[in-house]
C-alpha cells in the first residue's frame, strides 16, 4: 500500500530587504513520502527567495512536467519556475523552453558537485537558467527545524539569508554557480 503525503502546516514571514518585498504567507505542504526535510525545508526557502504574490507550489516531486514552484502571469504565461535537486541536462533545456526565467537549486554537497561538473557546460546557452547553491552543512541544519507546524522567519539581506523557529536560527547563503544573463 502507498503511502501518503505528510502535510506541514507553514506560516512563512519574508522580510526580503533586497527586493523590498514585506509579506507572510500561509502554506499547506505536501511532503511527498520519498521527499526528506532537507528538501522539505529547501523548498520553502526557494519560496522565500522568489516570493511573489503569484508564486505557488507546485504538485513537484509527484509528477515529471511540473516545478517545485512556479510563478504564473494572469494569462497563464510561466514567468518563473523554480526547481530543487540536480536535473539533468534535457530537463533544463525543457524547462527553459517553459518559462522566461528558470531557477535551479542543487543540493546534497559532494554528489551537487560532481553534477555541477559535470552539467555545467551544456548551461552556458540557457541565457535564462539560474543555478544558486547552498553548503551542505547549512542545508543539513536547516533540516533540523522541519516540524509539522512551523511559523518560520526569513529574513534576506545582502544576499544573505536567515531562517528562525523560535530561538533557533539557521543562516544560508545562497552560492551562484549560473546567472541568468
Amino acid at each position: 500500500m502507498a503511502q501518503n503525503s505528510t502535510i506541514y502546516k507553514v506560516e512563512l514571514s519574508i522580510s526580503d530587504m533586497d527586493r523590498h518585498y514585506y509579506d507572510s504567507h500561509k502554506l499547506t505542504v505536501a511532503k511527498h513520502p520519498s521527499e526528506t526535510d532537507e528538501r522539505l525545508m529547501l523548498r520553502l526557502i526557494a519560496f522565500a527567495l522568489n516570493a511573489h504574490e503569484h508564486l505557488e507550489m507546485t504538485k513537484g516531486i509527484s509528477t515529471d512536467d511540473e516545478p517545485d514552484i512556479w510563478q504564473k502571469s494572469l494569462s497563464g504565461a510561466l514567468n518563473l519556475w523554480v526547481a530543487l535537486g540536480l536535473p539533468s541536462e534535457k530537463v533544463m533545456r525543457q524547462s527553459c523552453s517553459k518559462a522566461d526565467k528558470v531557477i535551479v537549486y542543487p543540493y546534497g554537497g559532494r554528489t551537487a558537485d560532481i553534477w555541477w561538473d559535470k552539467i555545467k557546460g551544456s548551461t552556458t546557452r540557457f541565457a535564462n537558467l539560474q543555478i544558486m547553491r547552498f553548503s551542505e552543512q547549512a542545508t543539513t541544519e536547516l533540516a533540523t527545524l522541519a516540524n509539522r507546524s512551523m511559523k518560520l522567519q526569513v529574513n534576506i539581506q545582502d544576499g544573505e539569508v536567515m531562517v528562525s523557529l523560535g530561538e533557533r536560527i539557521v543562516y544560508l547563503t545562497p552560492a551562484p554557480w549560473k546567472a541568468a544573463a
